[in-house]
């Protein structure tokens, strides 16, 4: 390992317990609010009517479209003008409002569609409050760790169980009541087990407009988040200072002139491509082509999020050892090695352990992202810096990735059924050269000793 790529191993003195309970419920909401809806409403828009020619991308793309949003308008107030957590609260209050009213958008019997303008516009309403969330909560962490290296993977794997504890409800609520015995009819266990009985899930178009539910569940956890956020420490602005640019935005897309800095944007775009492509088509994989029952779907992809507890918890020992370079290239593979089975071996105890990687994906590479955007780049941009990367990992990557997804969709589609081992090769490739760039071209230099700065 090279002395550029190796992390400080300067240890300042612990955060305190306080911050770092606060810190981390922080994190728990903001990712369960995420993880409650996103996965099963690529399955659920379909089910609404609206086309996917263009309509399923254009909501799909509201998220991609905040990202975008968020680096010139949302971080830039909290870089400079907003203290963090009072934002935070304004954001998740109306983003949680939009989310409830997406719950009573239906499909009304004999329609084509349910209303598509509506629906459009409540989902990019909740996107352009929540997107920016993603960064400031981030950049709230940064700035109350007294070690962020050290310390962030911890309090961000609150965030991960979040996104793994959102999925719980659905085990229930996409089950067929109506094939399980009444509560106390029967011994608790005998309940039990009848409701976790795959074959009692719902199933058809009765599972899908029961997946409705999950704007119900992310809304109400958005409204929690908001009131939560006025207990969080007081992040305020930081102010230009001489000789920084008056848009922190500005200041970090001017970093964009070091190669390093560069390469690693090429390659977070195409990472992030290659993750969205995970969500778009994994649940009609498993339980298309699995077999997987309906109400486990969102379980067993989020096997990969109990793997990422465990892979942030050592993520800091990891970057101290491996160093940034080979850290990221082995995130990047992760994701090759996943679609490499789902394209080449889609055995249904392959393609469910498989997700594993997921841990390694994420804190490998995204999580490392966001820690390295946090060293390299200027305190005062810190908002601004990380919504530049979150431009495309939550941006540009899966807005492009949306519409090639589908139309590999259409092109691999035979019959109600698709050739996943020819639409997974695409996604397996990208992240084999994505590797290979970061291999061959990435080489950050010492921090402490080649600090970059706008210039």
């Amino acid at each position: 390992m090279t002395n550029g790529e190796q992390a400080s191993s300067t240890a300042p003195a612990t955060s305190s317990a306080s911050v770092m309970v606060r810190l981390s419920i922080m994190m728990f909401l903001e990712f369960f609010i995420w993880g409650a809806w996103f996965e099963l409403n690529f399955g659920y828009l379909p089910s609404l009517g609206f086309n996917a020619e263009w309509q399923q991308p254009l909501i799909l793309g509201t998220f991609n479209l905040a990202a975008l949003v968020a680096l010139f308008v949302g971080t830039q107030f909290v870089d400079r003008r907003f203290a963090a957590e009072r934002y935070l609260a304004v954001s998740q209050l109306i983003g949680g409002l939009a989310m409830l009213g997406l719950f009573f958008i239906r499909k009304e019997p004999g329609a084509e569609s349910a209303p598509f303008w509506p629906f459009f516009t409540l989902m990019l309403i909740h996107c352009l409050f929540y997107v920016p969330t993603i960064s400031i909560t981030n950049s709230i962490a940064f700035a109350n760790l007294k070690d962020p290296q050290r310390d962030f993977g911890p309090i961000r794997v609150w965030g991960t169980i979040g996104w793994i504890v959102a999925s719980w409800p659905f085990i229930f609520i996409l089950v067929n009541w109506s094939h399980v015995p009444a509560f106390g009819s029967v011994s608790f266990t005998e309940w039990l087990g009848s409701a976790l009985d795959p074959k009692n899930a719902l199933k058809g178009d009765e599972f899908r407009q029961a997946s409705r539910y999950i704007f119900l569940v992310a809304g109400v956890a958005s409204l929690v988040m908001a009131g939560y956020s006025l207990m969080l420490p007081h992040t305020p602005p930081r102010p230009a200072t001489a000789g920084s640019e008056r848009f922190a935005w500005l200041e970090a897309i001017k970093l964009l002139r070091f190669p390093f800095v560069f390469v690693l944007f090429i390659v977070t775009f195409l990472d992030a491509a290659v993750h969205q492509t995970f969500f778009v088509w994994t649940e009609r994989f498993l339980t298309g082509e699995i077999g997987i029952p309906s109400n486990w779907a969102s379980p067993v992809m989020k096997i990969g999020q109990i793997a990422e507890i465990l892979t942030m918890i050592f993520l800091g020992y990891v970057l101290k050892t491996l160093g940034w370079r080979w850290t990221m290239i082995i995130g990047v593979l992760g994701h090759a090695a996943r679609f490499g089975v789902f394209a080449f071996y889609p055995e249904p105890w392959a393609a469910v352990a498989i997700n594993a990687v997921h841990g390694i994906c994420y804190a490998f590479f995204f999580a490392t992202v966001y820690i390295f955007v946090d060293e390299y780049f200027p305190k005062d941009a810190r908002s601004s810096a990380q919504g530049l990367f979150n431009l495309l990992i939550l941006g540009i990557g899966p807005f492009v990735a949306n519409f090639a997804s589908t139309r590999l969709g259409m092109i691999y589609k035979e019959g109600d059924t698709y050739d996943f081992h020819a639409l997974f090769q695409y996604p397996l490739f990208t992240a084999l050269a994505a590797a290979l760039m970061l291999l061959l071209f990435f080489w950050p230099p010492r921090k402490g000793t080649s600090d970059v700065k706008p210039g």
